[in-house]
């Protein structure tokens, strides 16, 4: 009977937790199983306080009913559970006056003297998780057996166990026994696939060869026009060097042909303006004064 109890409530939960989810209900102190008469606080970490976000459950008894009716004490919200019986075991969330909820969770309170503690929320694809056999009045260190889906997984002498790098097939129902003290109240653990981001692509470059980091298009673009305008300026830098440098060369080397070419071309000019002045006055003889 407790058996389908609990897979009544996990096909609950499948069912409830496709609606969208706005909110995350966690649990202090972590663990899905409590001795009768713990403290617990449930509290629904909302992205958006204008929701209303109001803490629920289902339990054995015929009515899902809200936090502060008749159990539990609403703060905010968060709703704290100061003494906890076995009749408050079962699956807890948080809804908004729009109607989404937020992720279950499955509480079991036990009247009895051994409990597991495991996860209350989903873990991770690749994690290492621990589960802890424990009694109400004795050390949480006694020797355990652990179980799964009613089959022994394996004993422990201090009553730990860990699972490392959980995957898909490590979901199911978790149990543990101490001898002397009793077997505790089985809970599930629900493992979700790992988030990975798109690795980057692969150089198809030999390990062997080395090669220089490859630049982006745009930077390569900017370093190509950056060099061209380079160019263009050496090069005009050196055209208009050229005057100058030539003229000092010709200044410091005391070459004066500039002022000589000068000088030699203006007694050429008075020379043929005589000479055209003689031809006149031989030819033409009577237009002399």
């Amino acid at each position: 009977m407790k058996t389908q109890t609990n897979i009544s409530s996990l096909v609950l939960i499948s069912l409830l937790s496709c609606t969208t989810n706005q909110a995350h209900l966690t649990v202090s102190p972590s663990s899905s199983q409590f001795f009768k008469g713990e403290f617990v606080s449930l509290s629904c970490e909302e992205d958006d306080s204008s929701a209303g976000w109001t803490l629920r459950r289902n339990t054995s008894k015929p009515n899902i009913t809200q936090c502060g009716d008749g159990w539990g004490k609403p703060a905010g919200s968060s709703c704290k559970i100061r003494y906890m019986y076995p009749l408050d075991s079962g699956v807890y969330w948080c809804e908004s006056r729009e109607g989404p909820i937020s992720n279950m969770v499955n509480l079991t309170v036990t009247g009895g003297s051994v409990i597991l503690q495991s996860p209350v929320l989903p873990v991770m694809e690749g994690d290492d998780v621990t589960l802890l056999c424990k009694t109400k009045t004795t050390p949480s260190n006694l020797p355990a057996a652990f179980y799964k889906d009613g089959s022994l997984i394996r004993k422990q002498p201090t009553g730990h166990m860990t699972i490392q790098h959980v995957s898909r097939s490590d979901e199911g129902l978790y149990k543990c026994d101490i001898s002397g003290h009793g077997e505790s109240p089985s809970s599930w653990i629900t493992v979700t696939d790992k988030h990975t981001t798109t690795p980057p692509p692969t150089s198809t470059t030999p390990a062997s060869s080395t090669s220089p980091p490859s630049l982006s298009s745009t930077a390569l673009s900017v370093l190509s026009f950056l060099k061209s305008i380079c160019g263009f300026l050496l090069v005009l830098l050196v055209l208009l060097g050229r005057p100058c440098v030539h003229r000092k060369t010709e200044v410091n080397g005391g070459d004066v042909s500039d002022d000589i070419t000068y000088s030699h071309r203006k007694s050429q000019v008075i020379n043929n303006s005589q000479s055209e002045e003689a031809e006149r006055v031989i030819l033409f003889p009577s237009t002399q004064p």
